[in-house]
């Protein structure tokens, strides 16, 4: 199936339009009453730093009980 003209100008006037429509607004910026919400714990990329310590530890202590000596495992008994 062939397509004619008119339709690839419709199908590229219509990726344009939908491009063009996802893009960031031009010159809109923060307010200051929202940079409120952007500042709260939740919106980091890191979340709770209790949190994160927490899981790093226990990351860390499985690992060290792998051993050296080449048997696989980690700190649960599930060889």
């Amino acid at each position: 199936m062939k397509m004619n003209v008119m339709q690839k100008l419709l199908y590229a006037l219509l990726l344009i339009t939908t491009l063009g429509l996802s893009g960031c607004s031009i010159g809109e910026t923060v307010q200051p009453w929202d940079k409120e919400t952007l500042a709260r714990p939740e919106m980091t990329f890191e979340g709770d730093p209790l949190d994160t310590k927490y899981v790093e530890h226990i990351y860390s202590s499985k690992e060290a009980a792998s051993g050296g000596s080449g048997v696989g495992g980690g700190g649960c008994g599930c060889n």
